[in-house]
């Protein structure tokens, strides 16, 4: 089994779920008593936030850069930022270690792709949804990228900073979301990317007309496959 890096804490609770779905995969593969070879290197949020928020991406390559070493120099064969919005500096990143950083928007788009979808929605951050470094792999691999309106994006980036970031669930947002959804669909979307690993606390699969794909997830589980490949 090879040993699975994790930059965490972008939030601390993403990275549980995280955890804990690489170790239900590694468990479902191998069974008895199996779990990961998993280590965690774990950032304050509240400093990523700062920085994220006042443009300083170069800090944030470097940091992410230097926490990738770190993992890697402390055994990490696979390294997984646990962070959609993080992936800006992913290349950097990946220039700046010798082993496989999975990408997130990677491991959604196969996964999807493998459902014969064609035609998504994407949410998430302001960054993910307005910016291309989340959308180009996902449109390099054959999806059709919808983004919602400048309003619902505005009331979407407001969500995850003001409330999910804090591990608030506010109902009035939830029915906002089956909302946005539900236009999404009738635009002709054929499932929905959540491309923040907090928006599964609002947007459940199986509640909209449409599928709904928890990047985080996926990519924690893409991870596992990749962990026991050979």
């Amino acid at each position: 089994m090879k040993t699975i890096g994790l930059i965490g804490g972008m939030t601390w609770g993403a990275t549980l779920e995280y955890y804990r779905e690489i170790n239900e995969g590694i468990n479902e593969k191998l069974g008895d008593l199996s779990s990961a070879r998993c280590i965690i290197y774990s950032e304050n949020f509240s400093e990523i936030d700062r920085l994220l928020y006042t443009d300083c991406w170069d800090e944030l390559t470097l940091l992410m850069t230097e926490n990738a070493q770190k993992l890697e120099t402390a055994g990490a064969d696979i390294i997984l930022i646990c962070c959609n919005a993080m992936h800006k500096v992913a290349d950097q990143v990946q220039g700046g270690i010798d082993v496989p950083l999975l990408h997130i928007a990677d491991a959604a788009a196969d996964h999807i792709l493998e459902k014969n979808l064609g035609k998504v929605a994407l949410l998430g951050s302001s960054f993910v949804m307005e910016q291309d470094f989340y959308k180009k792999p996902l449109v390099e691999k054959g999806l059709e990228v919808m983004e919602p309106s400048r309003e619902d994006r505005n009331f979407v980036q407001r969500v995850i900073a003001d409330e999910l970031s804090y591990g608030k669930i506010m109902e009035d947002s939830v029915q906002r979301f089956k909302e946005i959804i539900a236009t999404m669909a009738v635009k002709g979307a054929e499932g929905v990317i959540l491309g923040c690993t907090e928006l599964p606390l609002v947007v459940k699969d199986g509640e909209s007309d449409i599928p709904v794909f928890d990047t985080g997830k996926i990519h924690a589980r893409r991870a596992v496959e990749l962990a026991l490949q050979g």
